[in-house]
This record gives structure tokens, C-alpha cells and sequence, in this order.
């Protein structure tokens, strides 16, 4: 395994060396000195492309990493997370000769566990392939981990643990938590994905909370065939979710299925706790019917009560309009910095509301909320919750699958019928009046209590022993910096001024000591002013910046049912 990790090393090595030179290279022009040099947007892209096709070279653990990232705007830039959410596995199928040895070696002999087995895969990724086959004469899918990936991993898992110390020095403190902890977040959930026994209890789980919806369809787990590397599950067709075409020829109601996609996540997410994480078009068909089927659960989340109630907070605001409360959702949930310009946070999530209106005031979509928030959330580093980000995620890619089912759909309008009828905006204001209550009962107590403190304050006064004590806060240091320069400036003049007075009046070794102090004043005072803790403004966001076009909005090439297991996620 080490003797493998090392190979791998240097091969991920001389893969990313060119972009660790470039990257070098805005932080010191000529490597070691210089000035930093300013990246645009464009070269930013042109990076992310670049990176996206190095991670598909270095195959399946690289490929899922950043799948990962394309979840976290809080590690990288915008640029980078469009980019990597077209992420595909353009990985070859394993030989079947392969495949056949660990399924015979989890189940028995395949012509004794199967009936009929069609041993050409209908879908293959990074760390499984699934197949057609039967058993007692029903249709199955059966889900077979990659031969030998489990090695691969393993070795790649610590190539990653063994290059973090040196991307660490590419990046400030305050990103460098947010990587140490994906480093970690990364390694579980791979390991997870290639626990199909795992994905097993999760999709019966998620399965059995749907049983009452005859409009959702989960294919149920044939335990008899299933251990942790081969998964069997009951086959089910269907039209793939973006075929348009095809659905339209056979009469689906397409605004219906798009508000039944979006009943079944928020039903996941808010009310269950345990939700599908990768709602791609390729992960969702659609039968003759209508009802909508699922399939791959392999990246699948849990979100814990807080987070439910800060996200029913989060889409109530919204759908009010309320500004500060949608702020206040997102600090309590940790997706934005409690040390964030409020104000300018208040004026990106105004724009983006009001970019996202269109002719109707009400037609606002939140993908382009979320999408504004994942911007500043760049600009603002924060450190998101692992199922957080597959949440927020999850929201954007399902808003963009109903769009696409129906260019007019409203996201909001849907998502306000789901908490009023399931009693959340009831509950909300039942907790305003609460709340409104208990500041009353404050109210009431201050106005009983201010009287004799103010009596007391105005006696000081007259007595003349009143005093006011004001602290300047410099959290930065400014000051310390300014009397720094201004103790420098006075002795770069006065050293000026001592030497030539010397060179005219007195030896060569006295100018020379003059001159050579003055010279580091000089020095240290030109050092002060290049340093990047100077004084300077905060990073703005103005509505000619917001306004400005983030790029195309590509998602890659549809996949089919069942590509879903890597293909996807």
C-alpha cells in the first residue's frame, strides 16, 4: 500500500506542479519576490478547466473529490464550483471477467444466484457498475464495486493527507480550517459510498418514508443478493427526467411532476432528516404513469433538527421577503460569518431577490439566491457543515431540474404550500407573538427599572462627578501602525538631516553610520506601506459588480438511469 501511495504521489505531483507554479506565482510574481498579481475571472475559469481535466487524468478518488468541492463555496471560488459541477466519471467499465469474481465471491456463482444475467454493464463510474439480471425471473439492477478500488482509494486517501500541508501554503488561515476539514469529510464519505450496505439502509430507509406516495417510486433492496460491495435492487424503467420530448409524447403533466420533485425533497430534508443527495437528471426517471423514480442513494445525508428549523426560517423568509431574517437564518446555520458586513449582505441578498423577480414580483427563483450566496460566500470565508453544503447543493440542482421541466415553475410559490400546510408558517407565528410577547414583558420591567438610574445619573451630574470613558476600537491595529510610520518618517528626516550635516562637517565613518541608519528607516518605512495589513477598505459589493453575468450555466451532458452511482455525485 505505501509502495503504491508513493507511485502516486509523484504522479499527482507532476500532474498538479503546473498550476502549484502559477498559483506560486500570483502570490509572488517571480516566485520568491515581487508584487502578488491579480487573477480575473476569465483566468479563473480557464484554472478551473484545466484542474477539472487533471482530476478526470488521475481518476476515480480525484474525480469524486471534486464532485466534493463543487459543494463548497466556502473553499472555492465561484469559477471553480461551476466548473466542477459538470464533473463526470469518464471511466471505462471494469472487464466483466473482474466483476464476476466479486460478486461470486460476496453471493456464490452467478448462474446459481441469477437466473438470467446480461453481463454487458448498463452503467458504469468511478466505484461501481451496474448490470441487468433476474432473479426468480424478476428484473433486477445489481450494483458491483469496482474491482481493486478499494486500494486505489485507500493509497490516493494518503496522497491527499500527505500534499494538505503544501496546498495549505496557497491558501489564508481562514480557508485553511475549511480544507483540513474536507480533507476529513472527503475520506469518510468515499468510504461510505463504497459501503453498499450503507447505501442499502439509507435507500430502505428513505424508501419506507415514502410508502404512503403513490407518486414516488424507490426500487426496494433484494437483501438475499446484497452484502457491501454488490447491491441488488429491484429494476424499474423509466424516461429519464430531462427527456422532454418523451415525456410530452406520453402525456406527463410536467409542471405536476416538477412540484412532486420538489414535494419529495422538502419532505426528505424538512421533515424526515434523511434525504437523496444528488438529484441529477440521470438519478431521476419518470414511468408511463407519471410517478417519479429514484435511484443511486449512494450519496445520501442526514440533517439534524437545528438545521431543519433554520432551513424551514431560511425558505419562510424568503418567501416574505424579509431580508433580515433571512440573514439571521443563514449566520444561526453557519453558512455566513457573524463578522460580515451586514449591510452589504443585505444589499447582495436584495439584488438578488430583485434580479430573480422577472415581470411578476412574486416569480423569484432561489437557485440565483443561493447562487448570489455562494458568491459572497467566497469573498466572506466561512466554514459549512458537510451536510449543509449537500443540502444547499441539493436546492440548486433540484430548482434547476424543475425549470427545466417547466420554464415558468415556481419554486417559491411551492415550497410556501409545503410549510403552510404542513404548519410551519403557523408555528412561526405562533413563536413572532411569543417573541413579541417577551419583549413586552421586558419593556415593561425596563420602563420600571429606568427611573431610579436615571435619577441617580443626573444627581452624578450635579455633584460634577460624572465622567465618560470612550475606547477606540482597533481591532486591526491601525494605530499602532500609524505611530509606527510616524515614528519612522522622523527618523528617516532627521537621519537625512544628520547626514548631510555630517558629510559637511565632520569624518566619512560618522556619515556613513548616519547614512546607513537613515537608510533602514527608509526601508523599514517603505516595507509598512507594501504589507497587506495596511489600511484598507473591506471588500464591496457594488450592483454594477452584482449585475454582471457570472458565466454560462452548463450542466455536461444528460446520463442515463442508473449512472448515477459516481457519474453524478
Amino acid at each position: 500500500m505505501n509502495l503504491r501511495a508513493y507511485r502516486r504521489f509523484f504522479t499527482v505531483v507532476r500532474q498538479f506542479l503546473p498550476l502549484a507554479i502559477a498559483y506560486a506565482r500570483d502570490r509572488r510574481r517571480y516566485l520568491l519576490v515581487g508584487s502578488s498579481r491579480r487573477v480575473t475571472p476569465e483566468q479563473r475559469r480557464q484554472r478551473a478547466q484545466v484542474l477539472l481535466e487533471t482530476l478526470l487524468t488521475l481518476g476515480p478518488t480525484f474525480i469524486k473529490l471534486g464532485q466534493l468541492l463543487s459543494t463548497r463555496p466556502d473553499v472555492l471560488p465561484p469559477e471553480y464550483v461551476e466548473e466542477f459541477s459538470k464533473l463526470q466519471d469518464r471511466v471505462p467499465p471494469a472487464d466483466w471477467e473482474r466483476a464476476r469474481e466479486v460478486i461470486e465471491s460476496e453471493i456464490g456463482p452467478v448462474s446459481e444466484a441469477f437466473s438470467d444475467f446480461n453481463t454487458e454493464s448498463i452503467s458504469g463510474a468511478s466505484l461501481g457498475q451496474v448490470y441487468y439480471a433476474e432473479v426468480d425471473g424478476d428484473p433486477v439492477a445489481v450494483k458491483v464495486r469496482r474491482p481493486g478500488v478499494e486500494d486505489l482509494v485507500e493509497a490516493d486517501l494518503r496522497v491527499i493527507r500527505w500534499t494538505l500541508p503544501v496546498v495549505m501554503y496557497f491558501v489564508d488561515d481562514s480557508r485553511s480550517f475549511s480544507l483540513e476539514t474536507l480533507a476529513d469529510e472527503f475520506a469518510t464519505t468515499i468510504r461510505e459510498e463504497m459501503d453498499y450496505g450503507r447505501e442499502a439502509e439509507m435507500l430502505t430507509e428513505i424508501r419506507s418514508n415514502f410508502a404512503e406516495e403513490d407518486r414516488i417510486a424507490i426500487p426496494p433492496v433484494v437483501e438475499s443478493h446484497s452484502t457491501g460491495r454488490v447491491l441488488t435492487m429491484e429494476y424499474i424503467p423509466g424516461t429519464k427526467i430531462d427527456d422532454i420530448d418523451t415525456l410530452d409524447e406520453k402525456g406527463i403533466d410536467r409542471t405536476q411532476l416538477a412540484e412532486t420533485l420538489e414535494r419529495a425533497y422538502f419532505q426528505m430534508i424538512v421533515e424526515d432528516g434523511v434525504f437523496h443527495a444528488d438529484p441529477h437528471p440521470g438519478n431521476l426517471a419518470v414511468q408511463d404513469d407519471g410517478t417519479l423514480v429514484f435511484y443511486d442513494f449512494g450519496m445520501s445525508g442526514r440533517v439534524d433538527p437545528f438545521i431543519q428549523e433554520k432551513i424551514v426560517e431560511f425558505y419562510t423568509a424568503v418567501a416574505e421577503q424579509d431580508i433580515d431574517a433571512i440573514l439571521d437564518a443563514l449566520i444561526e446555520m453557519g453558512t455566513l460569518s457573524p463578522e460580515a458586513d451586514r449591510q452589504v449582505m443585505a444589499d447582495v441578498m436584495e439584488l438578488a431577490i430583485a434580479d430573480a423577480r422577472g415581470e411578476d414580483i412574486e416569480q423569484y427563483r432561489v437557485q440565483q439566491i443561493v447562487q448570489q450566496v455562494e458568491d459572497t460566500i467566497y469573498e466572506f470565508p466561512l466554514r459549512l457543515p458537510a451536510n449543509l453544503a449537500l443540502v444547499l447543493r441539493v436546492a440548486t440542482v433540484v430548482e434547476g431540474v424543475c425549470v427545466t421541466l417547466d420554464p415558468d415553475f415556481d419554486f417559491i410559490s411551492v415550497a410556501t404550500d409545503f410549510l403552510r400546510e404542513e404548519g410551519y408558517f403557523e408555528e412561526s407565528a405562533r413563536q413572532f407573538v411569543r417573541d413579541r410577547a417577551g419583549e413586552v414583558q421586558d419593556a415593561a420591567r425596563s420602563t420600571m427599572r429606568i427611573p431610579p438610574k436615571l435619577e441617580s445619573a443626573l444627581d452624578r451630574i450635579e455633584r460634577e462627578e460624572f465622567y465618560v470613558r470612550a475606547d477606540i476600537e482597533d481591532s486591526d491595529d491601525l494605530l499602532d501602525v500609524l505611530a509606527g510610520r510616524i515614528v519612522l518618517g522622523l527618523l528617516l528626516a532627521s537621519g537625512i538631516a544628520s547626514t548631510a550635516l555630517l558629510f559637511a562637517l565632520s569624518t566619512i565613518e560618522a556619515t556613513a553610520v548616519a547614512g546607513a541608519g537613515s537608510l533602514v528607516a527608509a526601508v523599514l518605512l517603505y516595507r509598512s506601506f507594501r504589507k497587506q495589513r495596511g489600511i484598507r477598505a473591506k471588500p464591496q459589493f457594488t450592483r454594477q459588480q452584482m449585475r454582471q453575468p457570472s458565466g454560462g450555466s452548463d450542466n455536461g451532458p444528460p446520463l442515463g438511469p442508473f449512472d448515477g452511482e459516481d457519474a453524478d455525485e
